[in-house]
């Protein structure tokens, strides 16, 4: 079954979301039904977490989410590492400028 969670465009599916995932039955047909562009915002939402407790409150957060019906992370300027399209006025401060730290 490990196998059969998608990921998202860019980012890979990491061992504790995975992990989630596979133990919540209730989540992985809402996880499953995201588009692969919403699945890759939560997962970089949750990457983005510079705190291992920033991290585990993002993935409650993610699951909270997915049981209201979210299809994307709440308050997220959006995934800073695709490359299909150019980035935002706001992901244009994260990448060039650096006022996000």
């Amino acid at each position: 079954m490990a196998g059969d969670i998608p990921a998202g465009t860019v980012h890979q599916l990491p061992d504790d979301l995975r992990a989630m995932l596979e133990d919540r039955p209730d989540l992985l047909p809402l996880w499953t039904a995201l588009t692969p562009l919403g699945r890759n915002e939560f997962i970089c939402w949750v990457e983005d977490a510079r705190q291992i407790a920033t991290r585990r409150r993002r993935s409650v957060r993610l699951a909270e989410e997915l049981l209201e019906g979210r299809r994307r992370p709440c308050c997220w300027q959006g995934c800073i590492h695709r490359t299909d399209k150019a980035p935002g006025r706001w992901q244009q401060a994260v990448l060039v400028d650096k006022e996000w730290r």
